[in-house]
């Protein structure tokens, strides 16, 4: 079996800086870790790849420095790894990242399963694994939180608005990862220095088959219009005294609110 994980370096902590025009993230100078779902996708991978052998592939979209993460999930047991970098791939949004990332797919090989985490902590959309599929034209099954292998089919369990679902499906597929679907296992920081020198391959524009209208910002319809703070919402009442005072003004606070009648 060929497994493909297509992770995205997020940044680290809650402290961005927005681009005051477009309102995109300036990821330049910010420290950054592999976003948490696509851990869980990767963790998915090499425990099918115990159970049916083969090759567990990683790929990113993003700087050369995002060779280094790569090399992260070479120390949790992944084969190999490349980095789809260039200028050109600046300020994509979901459905020019989607693109991208299957012609890259493509480029690298065929593939038989490729896993995606659900969503990113960054973006939060929840779109590139489902336009990643449409782009390959190739099977999907999505919110995965649990996975396995049995005579050439997967048996999946996937959460929808109702509860659980389990459904099976035959390779080529796609899947996304919710969050926590699993524990994954993070390496020690002397694991990952054993794989410091190790190769990562980097895929530049020319190696591609590209559309240029359809990469980076020309290729991204998506337009933020504004950002906001989420609205605040009213912290709860204290009420002190003893029991009777207590209930008295819980009482008053129920009457004033109009939650019950005098």
């Amino acid at each position: 079996m060929e497994y493909l994980v297509c992770v995205k370096e997020v940044p680290k902590g809650t402290k961005v800086k927005l681009d005051p025009v477009t309102h995109n993230l300036i990821r330049e100078g910010t420290a950054k870790t592999i976003n948490p779902a696509d851990l869980n996708a990767l963790t998915f991978a090499l425990k099918l790849k115990e159970k049916t052998g083969g090759r567990v592939t990683v790929m990113t979209m993003g700087p050369d420095s995002a060779a280094d993460s790569i090399r992260k999930c070479y120390a949790m047991g992944a084969d190999r790894g490349y980095v789809i970098s260039g200028r050109c791939f600046a300020g994509s949004d979901t459905l020019a990242t989607a693109y991208t990332l299957a012609l890259g797919a493509r480029h690298i090989g065929d593939f038989d399963v490729i896993f995606t985490g659900n969503q990113t902590i960054d973006g939060d959309t929840g779109q590139v694994g489902p336009e990643l599929a449409e782009n390959l034209g190739i099977n999907q099954v999505t919110y995965v939180e649990d996975i396995d292998c049995e005579d050439g089919k997967f048996k999946v369990k996937r959460q929808n608005s109702e509860g659980e679902e389990l459904v099976e499906v035959k390779s080529p597929v796609v899947f996304t990862i919710v969050r926590n679907a699993n524990i994954v296992k993070i390496p020690k920081k002397d694991e990952i220095e054993a794989y410091a020198d190790s190769e990562v391959t980097i895929i530049g524009q020319e190696d591609l088959d590209l559309e240029m209208c359809r990469v980076g910002v020309e290729g991204s319809p998506t337009v933020v219009d504004s950002i906001f703070e989420g609205e605040k919402l009213e912290v709860g009442t204290m009420v002190e005294g003893d029991s009777d005072e207590k209930i008295d003004s819980i009482l008053e606070i129920l009457l004033d609110k109009g939650f019950i009648g005098r």
